[in-house]
């Protein structure tokens, strides 16, 4: 058995397609374009390409894509000073306060700082509790790009066993809490999780989100399980770099039944949560 392969690049594009279209219909509406304004301090490499792939989908969708580039040495009140502006803009409807940043910042009270109708990104802790409690707010991307994916390949969530291997913030608590919504008997596993292996092996849905590279092995799936590799690290092989997942792929691909590749599964989901979650804090924001 070979696995269908959950193709999250051709999912994204055709969300982002439905994105722009109803991104023109608020702008006809309401005489301006929804807006996203990305903070970001310091110069981390990875973190760069992320928000220069976020402005170019942003703009590709009709939006207005609102960049601040600070310094690495930027004191934390002025960053605060900055998201507090953004917080009165009326032209921006979502907030992206990019991680990670340097150390004498303190990540934490930059994102509590941030308006919750604003968090796209569905950190703040106001959101985190709309998740956990069942009422409505904005949920990570990451997170629900999983769900959507999990959707595409088809898979029934009801009553089926999920384990999620990891428990970020960003990652395994909301996709954990997303699918206790849709009623999965969910397990969160982890680093001192024992016997992981076995744990892992119950699953009808699995999602690996510990960042570190293939450590989910073949013998670890259950035959014809979904698997959701969130995990993306760059490693040495054969004398070149080349990006993997937290999932051996070769030997996982012939014992699912679905699998999301790296790159190109849940990464592209990511940008494509973020513009849906734009538009409709913006809509949210003009009530409708």
């Amino acid at each position: 058995m070979t696995a269908r392969i959950v193709d999250g690049k051709v999912l994204a594009e055709r969300l982002n397609a439905e994105t722009a279209v109803k991104a023109a219909a608020f702008t006809k509406a309401h005489g301006r374009a929804p807006g996203l304004a990305a903070v970001l301090v310091g110069e981390d490499p990875a973190s760069e390409v992320y928000v220069r792939r976020k402005v170019k989908a942003t703009v590709a969708a009709g939006m207005v894509s609102i960049e601040h580039k600070l310094p690495a040495e930027t004191p934390e009140a002025e960053i605060l000073a900055l998201v507090h502006r953004l917080n009165d803009d009326p032209k921006v409807d979502g907030i992206l306060f990019q991680l990670p940043v340097p150390k004498h910042i303190d990540a934490g009270r930059v994102i509590d700082a941030i308006d919750p109708d604003k968090d796209v990104d569905g950190f703040h802790v106001v959101n985190a509790g709309r998740l956990a409690v069942g009422f409505d707010g904005f949920v990570p991307c990451t997170a629900l790009g999983c769900m959507l994916l999990i959707g595409e390949a088809g898979t029934r969530l009801e009553g089926a066993e999920a384990v999620v291997v990891g428990r970020s913030n960003l990652v395994g608590k909301p996709v954990s809490q997303l699918l206790l919504r849709r009623h999965a008997t969910v397990t969160m596993a982890h680093s001192r999780t024992r016997d992981l292996a076995s744990v892992c092996r119950r699953a009808d849905v699995l999602i690996a989100a510990v960042g570190r590279p293939r450590m989910i092995q073949a013998d670890w799936i259950k035959p014809g399980a979904t698997v959701i590799d969130v995990g993306i690290s760059r490693i040495e092989e054969g004398g070149r770099r080349r990006l993997v997942g937290d999932v051996a792929y070769d030997g996982a691909v012939q014992v699912a039944g679905a699998i999301t590749p790296v790159p190109g599964g849940v990464g592209p989901m990511t940008i494509a949560c973020l513009l849906q979650n734009t538009l409709r804090a913006a809509e949210r924001r003009s009530g409708t």
